[in-house]
């Protein structure tokens, strides 16, 4: 694995692999065992899009494992002004030991990766959210044990977290059903990746969807960028929404996850979100051990 640009590109054993790392570095973490895999090393962090949790949790983890980030807006580089990528790319590579980029095209993403000499994460895309989905799945596997054999429902946008949670959560031996909108379906190259596999399934009906599943998910209903759509999107979103009717027919013990940020009585009600805050934070917080796993697979040096 040189870069982590859409976990298309992974296979199964390195998804688990950072998977296993994460769990090591946040009982690490935990204990207050040092773990500075990636001494006197820097990330740079370019942001395109606005971030909390991205920029906090890469910055944080960067310092807990002994190196240094830096916070790159598209208003501080050139990049912005017009500089293409490819030269961005080239420069910084003399600089840093690695990039973490938050933007809106994956077109951008992969030009780093190609004309650049460093490993480039993808911190989210219009298309993808890599990081996001290895924390996902992190936290499932601490509250279920597993992952191979769960049922997952996701319901709302087929937007990049549809894509990513529909490859990652099939790539680990994951049934997905998706519940998603007409007009609002994911990407054609994810429901072509999907046709592979036969625990797959994209249906109309949030409650068709959450039948027995063991993990529920969904995203707000408008993205960033997406705003000006809001109005139109809640007519098309109605009734895609986890409550207590869509719970009902889940599993007894069925988790509830969300990316954050949240829009209550939106795409969840209040009460689902408060009843399984847990679950949602602790979620939000292994972004922080994941992202950790993903830098030292990348820019740690071999010993």
């Amino acid at each position: 694995m040189k870069h982590l640009l859409k976990l298309l590109d992974l296979s199964t054993d390195e998804i688990i692999d950072i998977l296993n790392l994460a769990d090591q570095l946040k009982y690490e973490q935990k204990h207050g065992i040092p773990h500075h895999h990636l001494k006197g090393m820097t990330l740079g962090m370019i942001f395109q899009k606005s971030s909390t949790r991205t920029r906090v949790s890469f910055e944080t983890g960067m310092y807990q494992l002994g190196g240094q980030a830096l916070f790159l807006s598209s208003r501080d580089l050139q990049i912005g002004r017009g500089e293409p990528v490819q030269d961005t790319a080239r420069v910084l590579s003399r600089y840093l030991n690695g990039i973490m980029i938050r933007t809106f095209e994956q077109s951008e993403v992969e030009n780093l990766a190609e004309y650049g000499s460093i490993p480039i994460i993808n911190g989210l895309t219009d298309f993808c959210h890599p990081c996001q989905v290895l924390a996902d799945l992190q936290t499932i596997r601490e509250y279920k044990n597993k992952l191979d054999g769960l049922k997952f429902c996701y319901i709302g946008d087929g937007n990049n977290m549809a894509n990513s949670l529909t490859v990652g959560c099939l790539k680990v031996g994951m049934s997905v059903s998706l519940a998603c909108p007409e007009g609002y379906h994911p990407d054609p190259r994810i429901l072509e990746f999907a046709k592979a596999y036969d625990n797959f399934k994209l249906v109309a009906d949030p409650k068709e969807a959450a039948a027995d599943a063991d993990v529920l998910y969904t995203d707000v209903w408008a993205s960033m960028g997406q705003e000006g759509e809001a109005e139109k999107r809640k007519i098309a979103f109605k009734g895609y929404q986890i409550n207590d009717d869509v719970m009902s027919v889940a599993k007894s013990d069925a988790m509830v996850l969300h990316c954050l940020p949240a829009h209550r009585e939106e795409e969840i009600t209040a009460k689902v979100f408060e009843q399984h805050a847990a679950d949602i934070f602790d979620e939000a917080e292994n972004r922080l051990h994941a992202q950790k796993a993903v830098m030292v697979r990348l820019m740690a040096p071999e010993k």
